[in-house]
């Protein structure tokens, strides 16, 4: 049997949009320090397509399969540590934005997505990053006002909560607690030698939505545009 991540603490899933669930989960980024991640659920017909997905303990599982059939696995940024439990667990198919690769090598992509579909959630529009090294997407669901789903790209961390003792002092100072914030070390990577990423959020900003859920933190229900049109702002100036 392969040997998969153990289950890392998480919280139950929550309803955020219609056929919209989320749940907190957690990642280890060093001996004592964990921090939260998420992971978004949509539902369509019978079928979830999980974002970022979180391993979940038995209880967590029950829960997801009361919600559908685990069909497909969404990556659109660097979280992936827990898509292979999923995939041998269930008959599912992995999808990522086209030309991203896997951080697990045993792992085959089945679908490469591109803003123009295919995708397995018809009222979901893919949005992929032009600027930036390597492949990143965020997806905007037509529920409500509109939801957008992002992995490092958007984060909104109004508290602490997930992050244990050793990690809060860090989380603080790399400046991560802050509304519909980009992701410092995320954003240092993802820059191009003398390039902008502006010209992306530009794009993203256009997009109708109200509410962001990202890859780590909580979701921001409400606000959520004008929150990350500050931050634009903040970072890039103007």
């Amino acid at each position: 049997m392969p040997a998969f991540p153990d289950v890392l603490p998480h919280g139950v899933l929550e309803p955020l949009a219609p056929g919209i669930h989320w749940v907190r989960g957690s990642v280890r980024m060093g001996p004592g320090v964990l921090i939260p991640r998420t992971m978004v659920v949509l539902q369509h017909e019978g079928e979830l397509t999980l974002v970022s997905a979180v391993r979940l303990d038995d209880q967590g599982i029950a829960a997801l399969d009361a919600l559908g059939r685990v069909a497909h696995i969404v990556k659109i940024g660097t979280h992936g540590m827990d898509d292979a439990w999923y995939l041998d667990r269930y008959d599912a198919r992995l999808w990522a934005a086209a030309g991203m690769t896997h951080q697990d090598p045993t792992l085959t992509i089945d679908h490469g997505f591109t803003a123009d579909g295919p995708f397995p959630v018809p009222w979901v529009t893919p949005f992929l990053f032009e600027q930036t090294r390597r492949p990143e997407a965020a997806l905007l669901a037509a529920r409500g006002h509109g939801v957008l789903i992002t992995c490092d790209s958007v984060q909104h961390w109004p508290d602490l909560e997930g992050c244990s003792a050793l990690a809060k002092p860090v989380t603080v100072a790399m400046g991560f607690l802050k509304p519909a914030n980009i992701g410092p070390p995320w954003r240092r990577i993802m820059t191009p030698p003398g390039g902008s990423l502006r010209p992306d959020y530009e794009r993203l900003l256009a997009l109708p939505f109200d509410t962001v859920v990202g890859g780590h933190g909580k979701p921001l229900v409400g606000g959520a545009k004008d929150a990350l049109r500050a931050t634009v702002k903040r970072v890039f100036g103007g």
